[in-house]
């Protein structure tokens, strides 16, 4: 199987900065949520676990049935094999349909409160294996970095428990900072330990958010796409449990939707290639749409809550508004019966979403004739009847044939047999709703969205009965369709990752600038130096790591071995990758009369023709672009689907950003001094 990949996108955090000090602890201060903890949650979580576990066993097993199927010349041996493919077959389908019943459990997600309001549709989290990063990264440290790898027991630790923290986060602010937190941390994984021609080698396993279907890659972007996929879940889990009987829980569920939407696009605009079905385009794009008809939902519920007035104009507005949710349900349903999306969407989200879809466009009726029937122009509405009347011309979609509306709000008669024709609507569709709600086992089973779909029929029943007269003989009008439209458009909000700093856990490695994954050096040299009359005859420059910038042609540095270009790691076996121009030249210049140690490495350039640059030139035109903002580049081989974007970027002057690795010794700004 291919690589999955990812397009190149801009971060959060600069590696060009240094990157701060590491917690006391010397871990993250945020946890995970007790895996043992008996929650209805933890409980789902655990049965959705052991199912994919289960399916990934039955996926193995029909695998190697399948191979022996087509290897085999042996009919008996044939027969055999079909009947054990049969039987696994069979069981596979019985896994995928349990857990689709609990991927489709939205109660467990949904608010405690005693409020009537129809229920949101969430997603649960991917589950993931563990994964052991020990053995890897520390051949990688002696390898690359020329460390001895056990010595780096304490970051690998730390790394391994933010990872296993993360797969059980909090539904909470707590929690999306913990998988933020992961999240960028991986962009410092990937600058340390992977480039475009070696990678950790450590598998990913992630299964299939509805179907349980494992997928494996080695690719770090299948990791950060995953987690990122998780944000977007845990946002409308956050979302689906607001209060929303009050504005404040309403103007929390819409951020925290609108806040999904973004991580769902987000994700879809820059990773390609997934191996599952979840991380698709189609599935994505379907996954925006549905949280955007959820915020406009929320936004009805919103109006509908702050409209205290009954005016003719605010009736007309919530129509207006109910038409618009129903729309946006209906494009979601489209979406979803697309040929690749058919099979795969739970039936009990389509169906959810036919029911919400039919049950707002039978409100945006009900409304319209509440408006007729209930309700006229008043002075304390400060509404004119011109006003009223302009209000009610631009209401429909189409305008009915026979008298101008302008008429039909004048005679009360004719407003009563339009508002009985939108009502006879409105029960139409109601009924339809709860048609489609007892056709879903899993949909019968929420008694609240029972409850919601009952009393508005009902409502809807009564307000008809009111008009209904035993001498109207007359057939009842077809209602025209109403015109939907919004006080909020729902706005798509893209992940801000700079909003959860992070510390690089392998920092003590150095400075990224120099010290990474794309850099190749030679190995650590010791020069020892005898102080003379005339100085240690070097020139240093910059800080973090001290660069040797020039040396003194017959002096003690020359003759020692020192060369200009070198990087200055240690001093007197004291490690000095991250110190201060000063500092270095403090411990320098305190040399005792036996002279002084000088560990240095030298960077070597990728571009040989320029000898005056010390750059990695696959940093400056496909990785480097992202070194600007953290948490992004994946250095993936040209033959990964998770290829980057080799598009240059620009920063707010219009010019190019070139790499943080080049250190042009022509244009270098930094202080220096001969020593």
């Amino acid at each position: 199987m291919e690589e999955p990949g990812t397009r190149e996108v801009e971060m959060s955090l600069s590696d060009e900065e240094i990157p701060p000090s590491l917690p006391a602890d010397g871990g993250s201060i945020r946890k995970g949520c007790d895996p043992f903890a008996q929650t209805q949650r933890s409980k789902l979580q655990h049965r959705r676990a052991r199912i994919n576990q289960q399916i990934n066993k039955e996926m193995r097993m029909r695998a190697g049935a399948e191979n022996l199927f087509r290897a085999t010349t042996n009919n008996k041996v044939k027969e055999t094999v079909a009947l054990e493919l049969s039987f696994v077959n069979s069981n596979l389908q019985l896994l995928k349909e349990e857990l689709e019943e609990l991927n489709s459990n939205m109660e467990v997600y949904q608010t405690d409160s005693e409020a009537v309001n129809v229920p949101m549709i969430p997603l649960g989290l991917k589950e993931t294996k563990d994964v052991d990063f020990t053995v890897p990264i520390q051949d990688l440290v002696c390898e690359h970095y020329g460390e001895d790898g056990s010595l780096y027991e304490q970051e690998i630790r730390e790394l391994t428990e933010l990872r296993q923290a993360m797969r059980t986060p909090s539904r909470n602010q707590a929690g999306l900072e913990l998988l933020m937190e992961y999240y960028n941390q991986l962009y410092y994984l990937d600058q340390r330990f992977y480039s475009a021609h070696r990678n950790l080698g450590v598998h990913f396993h992630w299964y299939d958010s509805l179907t349980g279907v494992p997928s494996s890659q080695r690719a770090l972007a299948f990791e950060k796409g995953s987690v990122l996929f998780n944000i977007a879940a845990l946002y409308t889990q956050m979302g689906a449990r607001q209060d929303r009987s009050a504005a404040a829980g309403i103007d929390a569920a819409i951020d925290a939707f609108q806040r999904a939407a973004g991580a769902f696009n987000y994700l879809k605009e820059n990773f390609s290639n997934a191996p599952s079905l979840d991380m698709s385009g189609p599935s994505l794009g379907m996954l925006v749409r549905l949280m955007v008809a959820q915020v406009q939902e929320c936004v009805f519920e919103r109006l509908t809550l702050n409209t205290q007035d009954s005016g003719f104009g605010s009736q007309l507005g919530l129509a207006q508004e109910a038409a618009r949710v129903s729309d946006v349900y209906l494009l979601v349903q489209q979406t979803m019966t697309q040929p690749l999306m058919r099979d795969y969407v739970p039936f009990s989200w389509a169906s959810m979403v036919q029911v919400k879809s039919e049950h707002f466009r039978a409100l945006s009726h009900y409304y319209a004739a509440v408006a007729l029937c209930d309700h006229t122009a008043s002075p304390e509405e400060e509404e004119s009847e011109e006003e009223a009347e302009e209000a009610f011309l631009k209401f429909y979609i189409n305008v009915p044939a026979g008298q101008p509306l302008g008429r039909v709000l004048q005679d009360p008669e004719k407003r009563r047999k339009l508002g009985k024709a939108h009502l006879r609507r409105a029960v139409i569709r109601h009924e339809e709703a709860m048609r489609v709600h007892s056709l879903c086992k899993i949909l019968r089973k929420m008694d609240i969205l029972q409850d919601v779909l009952s009393l508005a029929h009902k409502r809807s029943l009564h307000k008809y009965s009111v008009l209904d007269r035993e001498d109207d003989f007359d057939e009842t009008a077809e209602a025209p369709e109403i015109q939907s439209q919004t006080q909020q458009k729902p706005d798509v909000t893209q992940p801000n990752f700079s909003t959860v700093q992070v510390t690089d856990i392998f920092q003590r490695l150095g400075p990224l600038s120099v010290f990474c994954a794309r850099a190749r050096w030679g190995p650590v040299r010791v020069v020892c130096l005898q102080k003379r009359d005339g100085g240690l005859g070097l020139t240093l420059r910059g800080d973090s790591p001290v660069l040797v910038a020039g040396v003194v042609p017959g002096g003690c540095a020359e003759e020692a071995g020192l060369r200009e270009g070198d990087y200055i790691v240690a001093v007197d076996q004291l490690d000095c990758k991250w110190s201060k121009h000063g500092d270095v030249v403090h411990m320098l210049k305190t040399c005792s009369d036996r002279g002084v140690e000088i560990s240095v490495v030298t960077l070597h350039s990728h571009d040989t023709q320029d000898r005056r640059t010390v750059t990695l030139s696959h940093c400056s035109d496909k990785e480097n672009t992202r070194h600007r903002l953290l948490g992004g580049a994946k250095g993936q081989s040209s033959a990964s689907l998770l290829n980057w974007n080799r598009k240059k970027k620009r920063d707010g002057t219009g010019r190019k950003l070139g790499s943080t690795f080049s250190l042009s010794f022509g244009t270098i700004r930094d202080p220096e001094a001969m020593y």
